[in-house]
């Protein structure tokens, strides 16, 4: 059993102090902070997409350190993450946080001299982590959402992660301590085990505009709270974002977190200022707490943390309804029923869709059927039966168990499209599907399947069922 393991069991708040791997210089890691037990967590191919790996990272600092290692999903294969799980089982690395990552700054959309870029779903990780065992597996969670479809999608997700068997949860880094209680709310409501652990860093005027610039995905900075950090900064009360960071991480701690991951805050002169100021107001109650968090924001309505609620959705029209119901009524018939399984396997499992031009034959057919009504892109693997009709090849990273956490009021963090799992969940409550979207654990494409005809694949499975 991992320390980070035994931590959470206990219900010893703890924290999880994050590394950049793409830092050459290596770090003391505190055994303490603040009186509370820490972990170093190794991020994955934040800085640059050729950032050091975690896994080598860690071989830097001591055994007796413990550790958690991300692995990002992004530009990944189902066959890289297995590799890996067998690399961190022979160095003794048992703690993970699965994500599906950030976009890669080189996120290739596929043309003829580039393949798409594909990314590993954290819900694929996290089946294929506990499959091997031995393993603390942990998850990320963006609870700071506000438009109701994209909050509802990051529901849904959490409770296929929370199926599929993570350990743990984290949130993504945010501000909004209302949002922070209704994930913890949830997650008791729900009698859900998993421990949560809420992403926290000292907010900087320099650090909220990088973030502003750079449109860092799925976090949240509002004018107002950028206007608050300027007239700081302009009247040298810099230190009040130590003393906001302290304060956060007690009204976690009195929500009933696990504990915090805390990024950006690696530096010893910065972590001795903010332990200065946890062990300060550590005696608060959560009233106290909160009511001095509300002052330094200048707080007064409480939604100064959310965004301008300027939507990219449209209601779901009659068309889309439609159009699920035709397809799903054409999916039963000709792939469901026991008439169609029965042909479909007596068609398929003749020898000549081996050879080369039936097979082209064939997955061009079902190409040009597919593509101009779903955006098919002949995955061999169709999923669209759990998708609500709607493909997940349509979304830029590939996903089908739900959305990433960098959307913005349901636009996708590419910037160019609404989110398709934003679309998902809205359809899924016009025609009474919510269930699918938060219970059906949809299997990781592997790069062998793709480009092969999903009807054969379809019915060839079907039969080895049997």
């Amino acid at each position: 059993m991992s320390q980070l393991s035994q931590y959470l069991a206990q219900n010893q708040f703890c924290v999880l102090v994050e590394y950049l791997s793409s830092s050459k210089k290596i770090f003391t890691v505190p055994e303490q902070f603040a009186g509370f037990p820490v972990c170093m967590t190794l991020a994955d191919r934040v800085h640059s997409d050729t950032d050091l790996p975690p896994l080598d990272v860690a071989k830097l600092y001591p055994k007796e350190v413990e550790k958690l290692l991300h692995f990002a999903g992004k530009g990944r294969d189902i066959a890289d993450f297995e590799n890996f799980l067998i690399q961190a089982k022979n160095n003794g690395q048992h703690n993970l946080l699965l994500l599906t990552g950030d976009k890669l700054k080189q996120h290739q959309f596929g043309d003829a001299q580039h393949p798409r870029t594909r990314y590993l779903e954290s819900v694929n990780a996290v089946m294929a982590a506990k499959k091997v065992g031995g393993f603390h597996v942990g998850v990320a969670f963006n609870p700071f959402k506000y438009a109701e479809a994209e909050q509802d999608a990051q529901y849904y997700k959490l409770r296929k992660k929370i199926k599929a068997g993570a350990d743990f949860i984290i949130t993504q880094l945010g501000y909004d301590i209302s949002a922070l209680k209704q994930a913890k709310d949830f997650l008791n409501q729900q009698a859900y085990s998993p421990k949560i652990l809420a992403c926290v860093m000292p907010l900087t005027l320099a650090r909220a505009k990088f973030m502003l610039k750079h449109q860092v995905a799925g976090i949240v900075i509002t004018p107002h709270m950028l206007q608050v950090l300027q007239q700081e900064n302009d009247a040298g009360l810099t230190d009040r974002v130590y003393l906001r960071c302290a304060l956060q991480i007690l009204l976690c701690k009195h929500l009933g977190y696990a504990g915090i991951h805390l990024s950006a805050c690696h530096q010893p002169e910065e972590q001795i200022r903010l332990q200065s100021y946890i062990e300060e107001y550590r005696d608060l109650d959560f009233d106290a707490c909160l009511l001095l968090w509300n002052s330094l924001w200048n707080v007064t309505t409480g939604h100064e943390f959310f965004p301008e609620l300027i939507h990219y959705s449209r209601p779901v029209s009659s068309g889309q309804i439609l159009k699920y119901q035709h397809l799903s009524f054409m999916h039963d018939a000709f792939f469901d029923s026991k008439m169609a399984k029965g042909i479909g396997r007596f068609i398929f499992q003749s020898k000549v869709w081996n050879k080369s031009v039936a097979a082209h034959a064939l997955l061009k057919s079902e190409f040009l059927s597919k593509h101009s009504v779903v955006g098919c892109e002949s995955c061999g693997q169709c999923r669209l039966g759990e998708t609500l009709y709607i493909c997940p090849e349509t979304c830029p990273k590939g996903l089908a168990n739900g959305p990433c956490g960098g959307t913005h009021l349901d636009r996708c963090e590419f910037g160019d499209r609404e989110c398709i799992h934003s679309v998902k969940a809205r359809l899924a409550k016009a025609v009474k599907q919510t269930e699918i979207l938060k219970t059906k654990l949809i299997p990781a494409v592997s790069i062998e399947t793709r480009g092969t005809s999903s009807w054969k694949n379809w019915f060839i499975d079907a039969t080895e069922e049997v």
